[in-house]
């Protein structure tokens, strides 16, 4: 192993991902038999074969699986190096990566098109997925900042709040439950619901809070997009418990309408997140400091002059 380069390692992690050694070539500009080669040297030195065939993919062995770890490990803290090195250099440089739990899209890149009209220049890339893709890829250095529900205490990562994010449950508009000016949550019990997959927040937070009545709703959908859900209630399929920021539209539209439960809304925040002993570039610095102090005024904003644009609409 003492012969293994950075660049085979890069390769091996590459191919662990994509799964297939002609988007590995695509990716890093070269050929096919070069990914090849550069594999087959990688496994003479380690002594085991790293992949095999399935199909069309190429996928881990024992070994290779083995391996993946170590060089992950490998790959992230040459990445930390280079950026503790460029801060102390007084480098800002102005690229990050932000990873979004799903329903923080409808709210975050309004905050961060403020920050990049006032920063022009700087250039964010943004990945999207459940709570558990973003923790994955915020812990193995995927992402560098990550906006999501409250973090659980086992993972390295930091995390503060900076927007409060009210949960409601909606139904569409002629359902006859909306006819209420104040409802127990027993009053949803028999009715269904449309809920997110095991696993997100939106669904975690559903189960905790039912279950902190001794209570359990009735699931007749599942689904991994916000929008199905959306879609779903508007047609009458059922109800859901969601982000008010997810369905801004759709409620002064009057696609939708917020049911008025005991106990709702949830007052939960939007975190934003970091790995611990991730050196911070004054990039990162800076768009943390924006999110903490300008993130609840500019969302404050938006809803009232969307509030205002509809209500003036004939």
């Amino acid at each position: 192993m003492r012969n293994v380069t950075i660049r085979q390692l890069q390769i091996f992690a590459e191919a662990t991902q994509l799964e297939s050694f002609a988007l590995v070539a695509e990716k890093l500009h070269i050929t096919p038999a070069a990914v090849s080669f550069q594999i087959k040297q990688l496994e003479s030195m380690v002594g085991f074969a790293l992949f095999e065939r399935v199909g069309k993919k190429s996928v881990l062995t024992t070994p290779g699986i083995t391996l993946l770890g170590y060089a992950q490990s490998v790959l992230l803290a040459l990445k930390d190096a280079d950026q503790a090195l460029r801060a102390m250099n007084g480098l800002t440089g102005g690229r990050l990566s932000i990873g979004l739990i799903s329903t923080a899209k409808y709210i975050v890149p309004h905050i961060l098109a403020r920050f990049q009209a006032e920063n022009p220049g700087t250039e964010i890339s943004l990945y999207d997925g459940n709570r558990q893709e973003i923790f994955d890829a915020l812990v193995s250095g995927k992402v560098d900042l990550a906006v999501t529900g409250q973090v659980p205490a086992d993972l390295p990562i930091s995390a503060v709040p900076f927007v409060s994010n009210p949960s409601i449950i909606a139904a569409a508009p002629e359902h006859m439950l909306t006819a209420y000016d104040h409802l127990p949550l027993t009053s949803v019990i028999g009715e269904p619901f449309i809920a997110r997959e095991v696993g997100s927040g939106t669904r975690q937070l559903m189960d905790d809070f039912f279950g902190g009545f001794g209570l359990r709703p009735r699931i007749s959908m599942t689904t991994s997009s916000n929008e199905t859900i959306k879609q779903a209630v508007i047609a009458g399929m059922g109800l859901a418990l969601l982000s008010r920021h997810t369905i801004g539209l759709e409620l002064r539209l009057g696609l939708l309408k917020e049911l008025p439960i005991e106990g709702l809304p949830l007052r939960r925040s939007w975190y934003i997140a970091h790995r611990q002993g991730m050196p911070m570039l004054p990039i990162h610095t800076h768009v943390l400091r924006f999110l903490l102090e300008r993130g609840q005024t500019i969302i404050d904003t938006l809803e009232h002059r969307n509030g205002a644009l509809l209500a003036a609409t004939p």
